[in-house]
């Protein structure tokens, strides 16, 4: 990321981040069109991320923000092309708004302001975040991780304008994808997540490191729990609405079973390693025939470079000794591998292994992918407030609550599918009920909220709601208690916006007057 050269100048000049984008821009091989369309991207999240990083608090700042743009678009981007659909250049598929190819690092996109934030998103992305030694969720997790942080990118510009908060699910690239990495964000922050998919030196292995993270915070059953869930979830998202993917998960599943098979029965198993090993035995002994006799030698060499193409022939017998002594070398290797095998208690343990290799494929038996992630997604939810509840019961200060608070609200109006927030999921409406109260009620015992009513049930009828409303900045907002034709309402409201007004029961021991505004959060 670019560092500010001057940190405390930054902060008593404005950077003008327009003239910025221009200069990097001056150097692509950009028209007009795209120009305009990347200032005006800009101008736009100026105007709306200090809104954002209210409401979700929990995020990179703006300048943070503005540098990782301007890195990807000047590092990651040597075109840009905005295209109409009936023009004759128009390459992008029919369920499409943008097409990327990260090697000529090109862009070509509608112009869509939206889209052309989102494929700039996606070519800076690496492909894999998580080491290979991880049996295929070192693909499935980078991908879940990565399109939920490019729909995080996106979010400035997609669900805030300057003055309001407005979310459109159509317009979110991926609604489960954007609910798990909200999840993450909210239980290991941010700046992990950021470093997380930005590490381009493999030395830390940021998979063990969000395993001990939310070990430390959480306890290790609930985060064994969350995580098993949170693979199981990737490899299904991983194949959905993909054959290609699917096909690739299913044939690795096949041969897993297959292997498992093969060691379940130990005595046919250990047949299997006596025969691997009588062919490799074979063929280390017809290599050490070659070397010893020149003849032989000669003839593998001519035999092998009939085949090559003129850039891979070997252009010496020394060399083609070398590759010999290589290829033996493997050959030994192999035989070393299945020799430990034929060890009982290393036999055991390469079950094991194939057993934890084949347990997050095992998801894709029923066939029913979209059931299977039907529940486990209301699952991680569950898992995910339990979790919740463990931070808000750790919280000793009126900031900690604040922040629980904006991050709580966040969560519940969230997208949770195309029609219902996550406040609206009746499976979870027990555990929201729960975690509300306990948070208004730390809220109140460390003076954030101020209590509107003597009695408990009242008290929580009435503040409930201010995990509803789309009030920017929660601290400038207003409460009122009103009464129409004996009926009681709440109304939630800053100097800008009123929110509707939600009925309550008629309310007990409520110490301000009805019709009088008061704040909420306390300073």
């Amino acid at each position: 990321m670019r560092q500010n050269k001057n940190a405390f100048l930054d902060k008593l000049i404005k950077r003008n981040y327009n003239n910025e984008l221009e200069k990097i821009l001056d150097e692509k091989n950009l028209d007009e069109t795209a120009k305009n369309a990347l200032l005006g991207i800009l101008y736009k999240i100026e105007m709306a991320y200090n809104d954002y990083i209210t409401v979700k608090n929990n995020v990179e700042t703006k300048e943070e923000y503005i540098d990782n743009l301007f890195d990807i678009i000047q590092n990651n981007c040597k075109s840009i092309k905005i295209v109409k659909m009936n023009e004759e250049e128009n390459i992008i598929p029919e369920s499409q708004t943008y097409v990327i190819d990260k090697e000529k690092k090109e862009i070509i996109s509608y112009p869509i302001e939206r889209g052309i934030l989102y494929a700039i998103a996606k070519i800076g992305n690496k492909e894999k975040i998580i080491k290979e030694d991880y049996y295929v969720i070192d693909r499935t997790l980078s991908e879940l991780i990565n399109i939920g942080n490019d729909i995080n990118f996106v979010e400035p510009l997609r669900d805030f304008n300057g003055y309001s908060w407005t979310t459109i699910p159509k317009e979110i690239e991926g609604i489960d994808h954007n609910l798990i990495y909200q999840n993450l964000r909210i239980l290991v922050g941010y700046s992990f997540l950021d470093k997380w998919v930005k590490d381009n030196e493999y030395i830390m292995d940021y998979f063990e490191a969000f395993k001990n993270k939310l070990e430390s915070k959480y306890k290790k059953a609930n985060q064994e729990e969350f995580v098993d869930i949170l693979l199981k979830i990737s490899v299904l998202l991983y194949v959905i609405n993909d054959e290609e993917k699917e096909d690739e998960l299913i044939n690795q599943k096949e041969k897993l079973e297959k292997k498992l098979n093969e060691v379940s029965d130990k005595e046919k198993f250990i047949e299997n390693i006596t025969q691997q090993k009588n062919k490799i035995n074979k063929k280390i002994r017809k290599i050490n025939d070659i070397i010893a006799d020149k003849t032989l030698l000669e003839q593998e060499y001519y035999e092998r470079n009939e085949k090559l193409p003129l850039e891979k022939k070997i252009f010496s017998m020394k060399v083609l000794k070398r590759i010999l002594e290589d290829e033996a070398n493997q050959y030994i290797d192999e035989l070393v591998k299945l020799n430990d095998l034929m060890n009982p208690e290393n036999c055991i343990e390469y079950e094991e292994e194939l057993k934890n290799k084949y347990k997050y494929l095992e998801i894709l038996n029923s066939g029913k992918y979209e059931q299977e992630l039907t529940n486990l997604k209301l699952e991680l939810q569950k898992m995910f407030l339990k979790m919740l509840k463990e931070d808000i019961l750790k919280t000793e200060s009126k900031q900690e609550i604040g922040d629980i608070i904006y991050n709580y609200r966040y969560y519940l109006l969230t997208q949770y599918d195309e029609n219902i927030q996550v406040k609206d999921v009746t499976e979870l409406q027990d555990l929201i009920n729960e975690i509300s109260k306990l948070i208004i009620y730390k809220a109140i015992k460390l003076k954030k909220i101020e209590k509107v009513s003597n009695d408990g049930i009242t008290n929580y009828e009435i503040l409930r709601n201010i995990f509803y409303v789309r009030i920017i900045n929660l601290d400038d907002a207003f409460l009122k208690l009103t009464k129409e034709n004996d009926k009681y309402f709440v109304q939630i409201f800053d100097e800008n916006n009123i929110e509707e007004k939600a009925e309550v029961n008629k309310p007990k021991g409520f110490t301000i007057k009805l019709n009088k505004k008061r704040t909420i959060m306390l300073h």
